[in-house]
């Protein structure tokens, strides 16, 4: 066999195991309307999902499965992605693909070029397609302190936020947890977050607040989302400890979390980012949002 039949057969082998597992997947969900108790959702909370923790599942596929629970959005894409979901009808109320990475964010001045330029090219087609979140990180630390920080993803930040303006791109820097998952990454705690929000002082720089890392940073989640709501434009969930399921197997209790987020006006998203355990992914993707149906 030539190397070129090789290629071809092999390709062909992993479709189809990959074709097997996403049937299944996707059999589940379609069979899930007609189980006795399926409901609409409330529609309180606006739904979306992260592609990465669904990997067996082509985008497509996670478009159709998601339509069928009552998702309206699709998180984490970027340009490549964007006709996928038009074609499906869904929204990207997180887009990606200006970034450079998670440890080499505004935090530190080496990168300021390239993400100026990045976000430059980045943010007039987030809204020639209708979209308005464009996500951002802070980076690592590299030792550098709070303040330090603070001033340099100010002055960063404000070489683009007159762009995001005028476009009116909402970018949106993301609080991870530094303690377990992102070492060393510098917005880790909401009040940093907020702080620099301050500084910027445009509507269009926010928080994208993802709930598993600040339970595992800070905690009070409640409250700080009440608090701190102003500056907030997306939510991310996951189970802690973890990262999968929100249900009961976990430390949060979501659904007063989510009727704390409704009670502040919220019209934004919420993405389900969390890794499922269960060999059923798709049947805890709908378990989720009934959770967060509130």
């Amino acid at each position: 066999m030539d190397n070129q039949n090789r290629r071809t057969v092999i390709k062909n082998l992993l479709a189809g195991t990959a074709a097997i597992t996403a049937s299944g997947m996707l059999s589940s969900i379609k069979s899930s309307e007609s189980q006795p108790g399926f409901t609409p959702l409330k529609g309180n909370i606006n739904h979306s999902v992260s592609p990465w923790c669904y990997s067996e599942l082509t985008l497509d596929q996670l478009c159709e499965v998601s339509k069928g629970i009552g998702i309206t959005g699709v998180d984490l894409c970027g340009p490549k992605d964007w006709a996928i979901l038009q074609k499906h009808g869904m929204h990207s109320p997180m887009c990606n693909g200006a970034e450079i990475n998670l440890i080499d964010g505004f935090g530190d001045p080496q990168f300021h070029d390239t993400l100026v330029k990045n976000y430059t090219e980045m943010i007039p087609l987030v809204a020639q397609n209708g979209y308005t979140n464009l996500i951002c990180f802070s980076g690592s630390r590299r030792g550098k302190t709070d303040e330090a920080g603070l001033k340099n993803c100010e002055a960063g930040l404000k070489r683009i936020v007159s762009i995001a303006e005028k476009h009116h791109v909402v970018l949106c820097m993301e609080l991870l947890n530094s303690k377990i998952d992102h070492k060393d990454y510098q917005c880790d705690r909401v009040e940093w977050g907020v702080e620099l929000c301050k500084r910027i002082n445009s509507p269009n720089f926010k928080l994208l607040f993802d709930i598993y890392h600040m339970q595992i940073m800070e905690g009070d989640i409640v409250r700080n989302i009440t608090d701190y709501h102003q500056y907030i434009a997306h939510f991310h969930t996951g189970g802690i400890p973890g990262r999968h399921e929100i249900d009961d197997t976990q430390e949060l209790f979501y659904p007063a979390v989510m009727r704390a987020i409704a009670a502040t006006g919220f019209k934004g998203f919420v993405g389900q980012e969390f890794v499922p355990k269960r060999a059923d992914k798709i049947a805890s993707l709908r378990q989720a949002i009934q959770i967060c149906d509130v």
